[in-house]
């Protein structure tokens, strides 16, 4: 009975430091994304960054321009979801948009520069 006690208090002992241990791993980042336009950009971003290893949570708000990450830091780092959102077709802090990802966007996701963006009531 002693050791049936013993080896539950272990394994629980074991699973709280594994617990701590995920939540110094994660990271919460801010990232500029300046060419998100419509909630059809915030989908194509969210759908494709929520794919990504590591990622936790993603939340797009294209009027602020920014887009909130949570991350695994020994799964990905921020080099790597800035690249995953330029693949996607848009600017991400220093990173500029693939151009063809860019080139394949609806017209309400481009630039207002190049006839996008959305329409004015």
């Amino acid at each position: 009975m002693k050791s049936i006690a013993l080896l539950l208090t272990l394994i629980i002992g074991f699973g709280t430091v594994s617990m701590a241990q995920t939540k110094k791993e994660l990271q919460k980042v801010t990232i500029n994304t300046p060419t998100v336009q419509c909630e059809t950009c915030k989908k194509k971003i969210e759908d494709f960054l929520s794919k990504e290893d590591g990622v936790e949570t993603v939340v797009v708000d294209y009027k602020r321009k920014q887009t909130k990450v949570t991350f695994h830091s020994d799964r990905t780092n921020i080099e790597n979801i800035k690249t995953a959102i330029a693949n996607v077709g848009y600017d991400a802090d220093d990173i500029a948009a693939n151009e063809e990802s860019y080139q394949k966007l609806p017209k309400c996701c481009k630039k207002p520069e190049d006839g996008g963006g959305m329409k004015k009531n």
